[in-house]
């Protein structure tokens, strides 16, 4: 789906439409609607506290504003740009329109969170093009909203090739395409590339996927170890050999965030503390999107040096509220050792089942986290 929290947003203001729209932050002011009939926004000038960007427009993007993003740097960047609240309700409503509107037409689905599906068309014999463009219409029936399609032989591919035309886009991509299509892009366009090991490809003089796809694997592997080495050289090929996951219930939700910079957990604390609200907030939304609640409650971190901890909590109770996730998270974050620099956060969700009555965690599990 294109921006799609803030597509949503705009379905309910379209006098925003075209206008750099950022969602994010707590306590922003709900729009009021004037005696006139127009609207007061709140600004991204006008708010002070911790919160963080969950989605912008394609126009605030332009301006250096994207999800993930810290409100207060943002409004350096756009500062005249709406700040709207988050509506997960709604979100969650246009999800279910969404997907059923696919799963209309091409069952095989897999179930990639909140915005996104992977769809297998292999048995099909209807054109490509003309198949994608029902697709996309019946999205747009069933929500008002576009949707961005990567049409291509595996995964990895497809993935890249959604974004290529975003937004409203459809890209249809062969393995013959993949010198004159993919190799141009740079290597952060690789879903798994994230901006450490960007930067530790750019350092080696490797900046574009078709630079990738011509350094010798022994190379990659020298530098990423072997498991890393031989998945950059198989994805710069365009290679990806994962089957859809279909009707399958899913073990675990997880949502994981690298970070643009190693953090220390006392200079960084206001940014660490606000990305794993978010993450907390994130993985209860998709509990709730799925029909999910959750018994064990883990965290996952990756420290400057590529060692990685993880530490899990099980509950009296399943649950799915952010809050009750956000408590449990922070108690298993105040089990690890914080004294290094961390590049990595990630917060998980295990031992899944129907959603039972909340309960408030037992008073032992502090909110207060460490950082």
């Amino acid at each position: 789906m294109d921006a799609f929290f803030a597509s949503v947003e705009l379905l309910h203001y379209p006098v925003l439409r075209g206008r750099a729209v950022v969602v994010g932050g707590r306590g922003v002011m709900q729009p009021q609607c004037q005696p006139d009939g127009s609207w007061r926004f709140a600004r991204l000038r006008d708010y002070v506290g911790r919160g963080v960007v969950t989605t912008s427009t394609y126009e605030a993007r332009a301006m250096g504003v994207f999800s993930g993003m810290g409100l207060m740097k943002s409004a350096r960047l756009a500062p005249d740009a709406i700040l709207l609240p988050a509506n997960f309700d709604a979100y969650r409503d246009f999800s279910r329109r969404f997907k059923v509107a696919v799963a209309s037409i091409a069952s095989k689905i897999e179930d990639r969170g909140i915005d996104e599906v992977y769809v297998d068309l292999s048995d099909t014999t209807e054109e490509t093009n003309v198949l994608a463009t029902r697709i996309k219409k019946a999205v747009f029936d069933a929500t008002g909203l576009t949707c961005s399609i990567g049409i291509s032989p595996n995964k990895l591919l497809s993935k890249i090739c959604s974004d290529l035309e975003k937004p409203d886009g459809i890209t249809i991509l062969a393995m013959a395409d993949i010198p004159t299509r993919i190799w141009p892009l740079p290597v952060k366009k690789v879903n798994g590339i994230g901006p450490k090991s960007t930067g530790k490809l750019a350092r080696l003089g490797i900046n574009t996927i078709g630079e990738l796809a011509a350094t010798p694997v022994e190379v990659l592997v020298k530098h990423f170890g072997r498991s890393a080495g031989v998945w950059l050289n198989a994805a710069a090929h365009g290679l990806d050999d994962r089957p859809l996951v279909i009707d399958s219930e899913p073990k675990s939700i997880s949502r994981e965030s690298t970070f643009e910079r190693d953090l220390d957990a006392r200079k960084d604390k206001a940014e660490l503390a606000d990305i794993f609200t978010s993450l907390c907030m994130r993985v209860a939304d998709d509990l709730k999107c799925k029909g999910y609640a959750s018994k064990t409650i883990g965290i996952k971190l990756r420290y400057a040096d590529f060692r990685a901890v993880t530490r899990d909590l099980t509950l009296p109770v399943r649950v799915s509220d952010g809050a009750a996730i956000r408590k449990a998270a922070g108690a298993c974050l105040k089990r690890v050792s914080l004294a290094q620099r961390i590049r990595l956060l990630g917060v998980r969700a295990s031992g899944l089942g129907p959603v039972e009555e909340e309960h408030l965690i037992t008073d032992s599990v502090q909110s207060e986290l460490p950082f």
